[in-house]
C-alpha cells in the first residue's frame, strides 16, 4: 500500500509540476515568442485538404494552445472542434483572440496523459505535443489513448522534432523520433499513409526539422 501510494504521489507530483511549468510559459510569453508559432499551420492544413475531412469531422488539436490552426478551421467552415492544452492560460488566450466564435469550440484543459476522452474522433492532431513525453510509461499510456480515442478508419497526424532536431523545447528534454520509427510505434493500431520529415522555421530564424506520419486507425 505505501509502495503504491509513493508511485501516486509522484505521478501527481509531475503533472503538477508539469501544468505549472506551462501556466507559466503561456502567462509570461507572447504567441510569436514560442519556437513553434506558426501564422498559418501550412503543413496541417495541406493534410487535411488531401484527406478530404467533411466539415463535420470531429477533430481534436492536442496541445493545441493558443495556435491559429483552430483559427483557420473555423474561417473553412468545420463545425465539430476540440481543443486540448494543459495550460488553461493558453487556452483562454486562444478564446480571447476568437471572441464570439469561441463559443464553437469545445476546450479541454488537461495533461494529455489524464485525458478521458467521451467519444472517437476522425482526425486527431498533435504537432510537437507527443515529444514531450519522455517516460516509457506515459509513451505508452498515448499509444493506448491515441487506439481508444481515434475512430475506426479514423486518421492521427503526429509531428515530433527527428533525430536532427533540437534535443529540447522551451527547455524541457523532448524525444526524438525518425518518421520510420514514429510509425512503428503506433503500428499495432494505425496504418501509416504518409511518412515524412518538414523543416519549421521558427521566429528567431533558426530551422526545427520534424518528423510527421499521417497514420490511419486500423478496422476493429
Amino acid at each position: 500500500m505505501r509502495n503504491f501510494e509513493a508511485i501516486t504521489n509522484a505521478i501527481f507530483g509531475k503533472l503538477m509540476n508539469r501544468k505549472n511549468y506551462w501556466e507559466t510559459i503561456y502567462e509570461t510569453k507572447s504567441i510569436q515568442e514560442f519556437s513553434w508559432y506558426q501564422a498559418v499551420p501550412e503543413t496541417s492544413l495541406d493534410i487535411m485538404l488531401e484527406l478530404n475531412l467533411p466539415l463535420n469531422a470531429k477533430i481534436i488539436d492536442i496541445g493545441g494552445g493558443d495556435s491559429f490552426l483552430v483559427d483557420e478551421l473555423l474561417s473553412r467552415g468545420y463545425s465539430n472542434l476540440t481543443v486540448l492544452d494543459i495550460s488553461s492560460a493558453a487556452l483562454h488566450r486562444a478564446q480571447q483572440r476568437l471572441g464570439k466564435d469561441a463559443e464553437k469550440v469545445q476546450w479541454i484543459c488537461s495533461d494529455m496523459v489524464e485525458f478521458q476522452p467521451s467519444e472517437r474522433y476522425d482526425f486527431w492532431h498533435d504537432r510537437a505535443a507527443f515529444h514531450f513525453l519522455t517516460d516509457p510509461v506515459e509513451i505508452h499510456h498515448y499509444r493506448q489513448l491515441t487506439a481508444a480515442a481515434v475512430a475506426p478508419s479514423g486518421v492521427m497526424f503526429v509531428g515530433t522534432f527527428s533525430e536532427i532536431g533540437p534535443l529540447k523545447c522551451s527547455g524541457i528534454p523532448i524525444q526524438q523520433y525518425s518518421k520510420e520509427s514514429l510509425a512503428a510505434l503506433f503500428q499495432e493500431a494505425f496504418t501509416p499513409l504518409r511518412c515524412f520529415t518538414t523543416d519549421h522555421p521558427t521566429p528567431f530564424g533558426t530551422i526545427q526539422n520534424f518528423s510527421c506520419c499521417v497514420l490511419q486507425r486500423n478496422e476493429l
